[in-house]
């Protein structure tokens, strides 16, 4: 067996053994890529930055009084918040969907966060 044909051997055995929890993150990883995502683990500080991914929760959370939406997007590498402020709820952003987002990147609770970003539901067909 020559050396490509081990190094598909071992993917394909990496991918057997490896956990659910990896495999789903490694499909993550290859959606957001796919839709042109900076992945969340390469975020640059201060930098704006497109970001693709699920979201897994979506909140209303009062900041300094002003009513705030904040949801998690995550893709395979790491998690990011997204916050609208002054917003209570935005048709289509709920936990499951796929979005692309564009935005400042800062930090929030020692988190990577995106303020009020642009975004854009991504199709259903795309993953």
């Amino acid at each position: 067996m020559g050396h490509e044909g081990k190094s598909r051997l071992r993917a394909a055995l990496a991918r057997f053994t490896a956990s659910q929890h990896e495999v789903h993150a490694e499909q993550e990883q290859e959606r957001a890529a796919q839709l042109g995502g900076t992945p969340i683990v390469e975020l640059a500080q201060r930098r704006p930055a497109p970001v693709c991914g699920t979201l897994r929760s979506v909140t209303l959370r009062p900041r300094a009084g002003v009513p705030a939406l904040e949801a998690e997007l995550y893709d395979g590498s790491g998690h990011l918040s997204l916050v609208w402020l002054g917003r209570r709820h935005i048709a289509g952003i709920e936990p499951g969907r796929r979005v692309r987002v564009h935005g400042m990147v800062t930090q929030s609770d020692g988190e990577p966060a995106i303020y009020n970003p642009r975004y854009e539901l991504v199709a259903k067909s795309h993953g």
